[in-house]
């Protein structure tokens, strides 16, 4: 019985140290928190400062050169347009003529009479009930 009683300081010290470790994790959070938050708000002030900044002494500089500039960058999107195209339409065409010479020498027709047979017979079966009669036959044995 003396193990089962506990006196009223022990009760009170027990309960205080539980529930202080609670309140110390949500002061650790909240410190964490505020530390991480504050450093990516100085990080983001002076990133919005620096564009500021390149933007100002850019600004001149870009309505200067702006007649040669847009020409240019005009020039250069077609150029990379160009380029993308032709390699797209050269992709096409290898794709093309390996189908027409798979087709040609037989390698490709044969699995595409394969499956073109296996769609029929499956389209016959399903239009003449043929998938019905498996399974009546199953539940019958």
């Amino acid at each position: 019985m003396a193990d089962q009683t506990r006196t009223h300081l022990e009760m009170i010290s027990r309960d205080s140290t539980q529930e202080s470790h609670p309140k110390e994790r949500q002061m650790v959070k909240a410190a964490t928190a505020v530390t991480a938050g504050g450093s990516l708000l100085v990080l983001s002030g002076l990133t919005l400062a620096g564009t500021v900044i390149a933007l100002t002494v850019a600004t001149p500089l870009l309505v200067i050169f702006s007649p040669v500039l847009v020409p240019a960058v005009i020039t250069v999107a077609l150029i990379i347009t160009g380029f993308l195209a032709s390699g797209g339409f050269g992709i096409a065409a290898i794709t093309a003529f390996s189908w027409v010479y798979r087709h040609l020498t037989g390698s490709g027709s044969e699995k595409i009479e394969n499956a073109r047979m296996k769609v029929g017979s499956r389209v016959q079966d399903t239009k003449y009930g043929q998938h019905n009669i498996g399974v009546q036959h199953q539940q019958a044995s």
